[in-house]
């Protein structure tokens, strides 16, 4: 099976070809006669932006951490996996290595003819999951090979995963006590007062008004999370990382947690609801930026859920995912052969 994901620039080297890659993607930067003007575009897009984001690489490590926490995912859900199949786990990054074709070629080079794929966006977005889908399919194209696919959309309402974030939650709140270090059946006694901000990647309203199931998925993704961790913490969503101009889905963080202070809001958890892993969007938009702009706005403790990363839950939830996949295809399979 193949997992998904955006990538990453594995040196500060990397960081504007890695977004020039990004920025010539086709279902993200779309218009009349694109095909011919996109390279050119996203070439000076890369080469503007490139100054400002090695900044904020350079300031979590000089590198994104996201290919070796996207490994270990792998790694991890082949262990959960082979409890039951014979499994393989491979990764493919969009925008970075390894990418497609480096999976579609370690798929067919160790002889396999079927593979699930599962891109690690819980909520779906033709712009994310869609891009990645399209891109495999692509190199699958161009190099003729054909391979029986399954393919997971999305995992937004999938229990396990939602529990997973919920254990994550309550491990950021736990980093909020009474001095006393006083708690209430194992929660810290002062948790209740935390107000809980649901992060998710932002998007153009162009691509929402499209059709795009996106913000739907990421608001569902709040109500239940809410629900399942059973708190009566005050919560709101709000949008990060904007990259074009134009309208995109509103508020931003920024503006959140300026709000926020000024009503008298004095602690705050970010929760990353759209990301599964550690990369520049968490290490560096809110847990360096963010918390900036909030200790300047007066917010008093300001803290970032855990990511999900190689969570045990997070795992078995993946891992539940494509067995229930490879099952329904083994049924419908069987009962095909009844039918002939």
């Amino acid at each position: 099976m193949i997992l998904f994901q955006l990538g990453g620039p594995d040196s500060l080297n990397a960081v504007e070809p890695f977004l020039y890659n990004l920025f010539s993607d086709p279902d993200i930067i779309d218009f009349p006669f694109a095909r011919l003007t996109r390279p050119l575009l996203a070439r000076l897009v890369a080469s503007r932006r490139a100054r400002k984001v090695l900044e904020h690489y350079a300031r979590i490590g000089g590198k994104s951490p996201i290919r070796e926490l996207t490994e270990l995912q792998a790694k991890a859900l082949e262990q959960e996996l082979r409890q039951d199949l014979d499994a393989r786990v491979f990764v493919a990054m969009r925008y970075w290595h390894p990418f497609a074709e480096e999976g579609v070629q370690a798929v067919v080079s160790r002889g396999f003819r079927e593979v699930v794929l599962l891109p690690l966006y819980p909520q779906y977005s033709k712009t994310t999951t869609g891009s990645s889908l399209n891109e495999w399919y692509r190199k699958l194209a161009c190099l003729q090979i054909h391979l029986h696919s399954a393919v997971i959309r999305e995992f937004y309402d999938h229990p396990l995963y939602l529990e997973a974030v919920v254990e994550r939650v309550n491990q950021g709140l736990a980093r909020f006590r009474e001095p006393n270090g006083a708690s209430d059946h194992g929660r810290p006694s002062n948790s209740q007062k935390v107000y809980l901000i649901f992060s998710a990647h932002g998007l153009p309203i162009s691509v929402v008004e499209a059709g795009d199931p996106y913000q739907a998925q990421v608001e569902a993704s709040v109500k239940l999370v809410m629900e399942r961790g059973g708190w009566s913490n005050p919560h709101t969503l709000c949008y990060q990382s904007r990259v074009s101009p134009g309208r995109w889905l509103q508020p931003s963080l920024d503006s959140t947690l300026g709000r926020l202070a000024a009503e008298g809001a004095e602690s705050i958890l970010v929760v990353p609801i759209s990301f599964v892993s550690d990369h520049v969007e968490t290490l560096y938009e809110i847990d360096i930026e963010a918390r900036e702009h909030a200790v300047r706005a007066g917010i008093r403790q300001f803290e970032l859920m855990p990511a999900l990363n190689n969570s045990p839950t997070f795992i078995r939830s993946l891992a539940s995912l494509v067995l229930r996949e490879v099952r329904s295809r083994a049924e419908s399979a069987a009962s095909a052969a009844e039918t002939h």
